[in-house]
């Protein structure tokens, strides 16, 4: 799937308010690298921030899928700024995949949060 590809397939899938301007940086076999620009006078709340762990999860799966099971590590709060997420599968096995992603703010050097997950067909 092409960067092209990805960005319209999460213009379809993600609702709007859920977006958060996301745009894809890269992608590359299961790899994907997306950013996504924080609210106006907003700070990054829990519940926007797992909005985009789940976009970054589907981004790297390709498809339309549920999480079944999810493990998130907050490793610092985030900051006031754009948020790049890292995600890749790591594994598919008999219907279920498992996926991770890195939460980053605005630059790829220290991740603010780390989540892994086991993501199936969407029911």
């Amino acid at each position: 799937m092409t960067e092209g590809e990805l960005q319209a397939f999460l213009e379809r899938i993600i609702p709007a308010r859920d977006r958060y301007g996301v745009f894809v940086e890269e992608c590359q076999d299961q790899d994907v690298r997306l950013r996504f620009s924080m609210p106006v006078d907003e700070r990054w709340s829990t519940p926007a921030l797992l909005a985009l762990i789940d976009a970054s999860l589907q981004a790297a799966v390709g498809t339309e899928v549920a999480v079944t099971h999810l493990a998130v590590t907050m490793i610092h709060p985030a900051a006031r700024a754009d948020v790049l997420a890292l995600s890749r599968v790591i594994r598919r096995d008999r219907g279920a995949i498992y996926a991770e992603t890195w939460l980053f703010s605005h630059a790829a050097v220290e991740p603010m949060l780390h989540a892994t997950a086991t993501l199936g067909a969407d029911p």
